[in-house]
C-alpha cells in the first residue's frame, strides 16, 4: 500500500471525525482514569480522535512490517532470478558440477533441473530486457555461435576447464587455422584435453617421421595406427619401419581380431613386401588369438595354403570354423575370396 495517500486519508478522516464530535456533539472536556491514574482533562472531540491516531499508528507499523517482509521476499525472488540467469549461462557453456542455491521453490525447482542439463543454443536470440546478465548472455551465446562457425575467441573470461568441448572446439580452430601446430600441441600435451590431443596426433601421424610417432606414441589411437601402417611403401609420405616397430605401436592400442585382419589389408594395400607381413603376422599370432586368426587371413590372402592348412590341422575342433570352411571349400576346387569368411 502507498503510506503517504494512507496517511494523508487517515489525517482527513481523524480530523472530520474530531470536527463532528466538537462541532455537533460536545464541547465539553472530561478527565479518564486509565488504570487509575487520572489522565489530564481533554476536550471530548479529542478523547474520540486518540483511539483513531493509535489506530493509524498501529496500521502504518503492520503496513511497514509486512511491507518490509514482502521486499525481502522480493529480493529473494530477484536473487534467484540473477543466479537463473547465471545457471543458463554455465550451461550454455558446458560447465560441469553445477550447483546452485535457490532460496524460493519455484527457481529452486528449476534450478535443479537446470543444474542437471544441457542446453544447446539453436538459432540467434535477442533479449528483450538490457541488463547486465542479459549483455553477458548476449555475449556467451555470441562467442558459442563463433566458434560452431569456426573462429576463435577468448575464452579465459569463462574460467572453462580444458576438457570442456567449448574450449576443445576453440583450440581445434586455433589449430585449422595454423595458429597452432600439431607439434605445439603435442608438445604440451598436458596443456590440452585428450581428446584433442589424440585427433591431432591422428593428422600428425600421416606425415610425420617414425622418430617423432614413436615420441608422441602414447598418444596412439586405432585410427593414428592404421594411418602410419598405410605409409608403408606409400608413394607419399614413405615410412620404413621395422616388424619391431610396428608390433610396439599395434601394443599401444588394443586391436580385436576384425582390426587385426583390417590391419593385415590395410598393409597389403599399402605395398608391404610379403615377407615382411607374413613375419609381423606370426610375430602377432604368438602373442593372442586374434593375432593367429589375422595370421591365418594374411596367408590365405597370399595364397599359402600349407602353412594356413598346418595351423588348422593342429587346432581344436571348435576353433577357426571360418577358416575351416574355407579350407574345405578350396580342397573341393571351389573359388571363394577369403574376404567372405571373416
Amino acid at each position: 500500500m502507498y503510506i503517504k495517500r494512507y496517511t494523508i486519508a487517515a489525517l482527513i478522516l481523524i480530523a472530520l471525525v474530531g470536527g463532528f464530535v466538537y462541532t455537533y456533539v460536545s464541547k465539553d472536556t472530561t478527565t479518564i482514569d486509565f488504570f487509575g491514574i487520572p489522565l489530564p482533562a481533554l476536550s471530548i472531540a479529542i478523547w474520540v480522535i486518540i483511539p483513531l491516531v493509535l489506530l493509524y499508528i498501529a496500521s502504518v507499523l503492520h503496513i511497514t512490517f509486512y511491507s518490509f517482509l514482502g521486499t525481502l521476499n522480493t529480493r529473494k525472488y530477484e536473487k534467484d532470478h540473477e543466479k537463473l540467469l547465471d545457471l543458463i549461462i554455465d550451461a550454455y557453456l558446458g560447465k560441469k558440477d553445477r550447483s546452485h542455491v535457490f532460496k524460493t521453490p519455484p527457481y529452486s525447482l528449476l534450478g535443479r533441473l537446470l543444474d542437471n542439463s544441457t542446453i544447446f543454443p539453436n538459432g540467434e536470440i535477442t533479449f528483450k530486457f538490457d541488463n547486465e546478465k542479459t549483455q553477458k548472455m548476449s555475449a556467451v551465446l555470441n562467442d558459442i555461435n563463433a566458434i560452431k562457425n569456426g573462429e576463435v575467441v577468448d575464452l579465459k573470461v569463462y574460467n572453462l576447464k580444458m576438457e570442456n568441448q567449448l574450449v576443445i572446439q576453440n583450440e581445434r580452430n586455433k589449430y585449422k587455422k595454423g595458429e597452432l601446430s600439431a607439434e605445439d600441441i603435442l608438445s604440451n600435451s598436458t596443456k590440452y584435453a585428450e581428446a584433442l590431443n589424440k585427433e591431432v596426433y591422428a593428422d600428425f601421424a600421416k606425415v610425420a617421421s617414425l622418430v617423432n610417432i614413436q615420441k608422441y606414441k602414447a598418444l596412439m589411437t586405432k585410427e593414428a595406427l592404421f594411418s602410419i601402417l598405410s605409409r608403408v611403401n606409400a608413394e607419399e609420405f614413405t615410412l620404413e619401419i621395422t616388424n619391431e616397430d610396428i608390433v610396439e605401436l599395434i601394443k599401444m592400442v588394443d586391436l580385436d581380431t576384425k582390426e587385426l585382419i583390417k590391419l593385415s589389408s590395410t598393409l597389403a594395400a599399402s605395398g608391404m613386401i610379403p615377407d615382411q607381413r607374413i613375419k609381423l603376422f606370426e610375430i602377432l599370432s604368438d602373442d593372442s588369438e586374434s593375432g593367429t586368426e589375422a595370421y591365418l587371413y594374411t596367408l590365405f590372402d597370399l595364397e599359402l595354403i600349407d602353412p594356413a592348412f598346418e595351423i588348422l590341422d593342429s587346432s581344436q575342433p571348435n576353433e577357426y570354423m571360418n577358416f575351416k570352411a574355407y579350407r574345405a571349400l578350396k580342397e573341393s576346387h571351389k573359388n571363394f575370396s577369403i574376404e567372405l569368411f571373416i
